[in-house]
């Protein structure tokens, strides 16, 4: 049974990323070279998967997005950091990542770094990692 949720409304969507499922997922996949690039420079992935399938739920393209920057190859920090990379791309504005074990203070700051934005938000609540981000500001 899968743990990702997503809730409804326009600006207030919450998802909650499993991210062990992901990591289990990644290790099973069958690798293409596309999907090589993709764990490489997941912005690439990014941008080319959010303008395919149209006809999928926001769910399962978050879902689709999310097993194609999440990767084996590297730290759990920058994996957190693809997470909340990859939501601010899809305009969410909250999101809450269940990982195996609760970030140190050191990782958290790693994960700040990787995102390169002061305006995210990171709160741990033991294995669970709240991330708030505000809306960019033009």
């Amino acid at each position: 049974m899968t743990t990702d949720r997503l809730a409804s409304g326009a600006g207030s969507e919450r998802v909650c990323f499993n991210y062990m499922e992901y990591l289990s997922a990644s290790c099973k996949k069958q690798w293409r070279f596309v999907d090589a690039i993709y764990g490489v420079l997941p912005i690439f992935g990014l941008v080319l998967k959010s303008r395919a399938a149209p006809a999928q739920s926001r769910q399962e393209q978050l879902k689709e997005l999310a097993l194609q920057v999440v990767s084996t190859q590297v730290s759990d920090e920058v994996n957190v950091a693809r997470l909340i990379l990859l939501a601010r791309q899809q305009g969410l504005q909250a999101v809450d990542i269940c990982l195996p074990y609760a970030l140190t203070p050191e990782q958290l700051a790693v994960v700040r770094e990787e995102c390169e934005q002061e305006d995210v938000v990171l709160v741990q609540h033991g294995e669970c990692l709240t991330v708030t981000l505000t809306p960019a500001r033009h």
